[in-house]
């Protein structure tokens, strides 16, 4: 790996900020001190700050020589409302809330290795806009920053994130061009019909066999209404009825999720689930009440920044360590709001199988949202360097 030296001797540091930050972790759009421990360390760079984009986000920036181009490197914020399994030293002081989606490693990244870099040393030609995101954890602090003028307060000509990811080889980068992370949508169906005795079903128009009938028939629009080659994914997750066992309700439902890689397939789904569970509420004499949220959007990488992108991680860590075809995931990541406004790359960082852990960490396995996980801070001089290299090579000088 080529690692900027003065990064790599900071590791300690940016090592104790990521832990002081997973230590005092805060949930979505409350995080306050988070924020001020980001802004305090930019302005002692001499970084410009400005705050309360999407209520707790800030950004940073730094100008360098004449040329108007512009880059934006993005970092989330936010914890989990999770209880840490981990009895380690920086293990969370808050009860019901957890890092454990590595948020804290991507502010220390981008923060005390990365920033401060750029700040001290402008090796570039251009402006570089600093966005620490509040509430990535379905709170969509991407789409409340650019609401609050994002983009106009602070042009970006291209965007650019880094997710740690367990399982990926240390330090190892992963992307592709087009749809990287799916969709994230929210629905819930109820089913109204008409109690009766559970011994004399007859007399009423029973709910529950009727809701059962729909989570059954949801799975026809995946395997006959949409291409087989759209992937999407219809999984009903909860199915709530009934309070006696001798008694048919009045009414019964069910909620769950769906996810897709595009929104025409995902407009499709929409309008078919709701007409498919009309029609057979319809069949057994019932009705049905029908509600659909659309929360994330897929993520999208354009095609040239990822191309870009992938080539700047590749001199980094090498071919071998890039993967710029990497399998897409049906997670989901608010990043895709701002690839909807500007252009811009999403990648992967291989955070490895978990043998980082320091003693005392859970009995679980280190994944995202997992109670044992932890960040792996091996991983910050490669991502922070990689910042650095993007904004180089992005407004290197004419």
């Amino acid at each position: 790996m080529k690692l900027i030296p003065e990064i790599l001797q900071a590791q300690a540091e940016i090592r104790a900020i990521r832990r002081d930050i997973h230590a005092h972790p805060e949930l979505c759009f409350e995080e306050q001190r988070t924020a001020d421990v980001v802004a305090r360390n930019l302005e002692s760079w001499g970084i410009e700050v400005h705050r309360g984009l999407g209520t707790t986000g800030l950004v940073g920036v730094i100008r360098n020589g004449s040329s108007a181009r512009t880059i934006g490197l993005r970092a989330d914020m936010d914890a989990l409302p999770l209880q840490e399994a981990n009895t380690f030293e920086h293990h969370s002081q808050h009860a019901g809330k957890m890092h454990a989606c590595g948020h804290d490693g991507h502010t220390a990244m981008l923060l005390l290795g990365a920033a401060r870099y750029l700040a001290q040393h402008k090796p570039f030609d251009g402006t570089v806009h600093l966005i620490f995101q509040p509430a990535e954890e379905g709170g969509g602090g991407a789409r409340e920053m650019i609401k609050d003028g994002l983009f106009e307060r602070f042009p970006c000509d291209a965007v650019f994130g880094v997710h740690n990811w367990p399982g990926m080889p240390m330090g190892a980068f992963g992307t592709r061009a087009g749809p990287l992370m799916a969709s994230s949508n929210e629905f819930r169906i109820v089913v109204r019909g008409k109690g009766a005795h559970a011994a004399m079903p007859n007399n009423g128009n029973d709910p529950v066999f009727t809701a059962a009938q729909i989570v059954s028939a949801l799975q026809g629009i995946i395997t006959r209404n949409k291409r087989p080659i759209d992937t999407a994914v219809i999984s009903v997750t909860q199915f709530h009825a009934g309070d006696a066992t001798n008694i048919v309700p009045d009414q019964a439902w069910i909620g769950g999720t769906v996810r897709t890689f595009t929104v025409p397939v995902l407009d499709l789904i929409e309008r078919r689930m709701e007409e498919v569970a009309r029609a057979v509420a319809a069949a057994f004499d019932c009705t049905v009440e029908y509600e659909f949220h659309r929360n994330y959007p897929p993520t999208i990488n354009s095609e040239a920044e990822t191309g870009f992108a992938a080539a700047v991680a590749a001199e980094l860590v090498g071919a071998d360590n890039v993967d710029s075809n990497v399998e897409p995931t049906m997670g989901a990541e608010d990043f895709s709001f701002m690839l909807q406004h500007k252009p811009g790359c999403y990648l992967f960082l291989g955070n490895g199988d978990g043998g980082h852990r320091d003693a005392g960490h859970g009995l679980g396995p280190c994944m995202l949202h997992n109670p044992s996980y932890d960040f792996n801070d091996e991983l910050l001089p490669v991502g922070s360097t990689f910042f650095v290299r993007l904004v180089e090579k992005w407004l290197a000088p004419a």
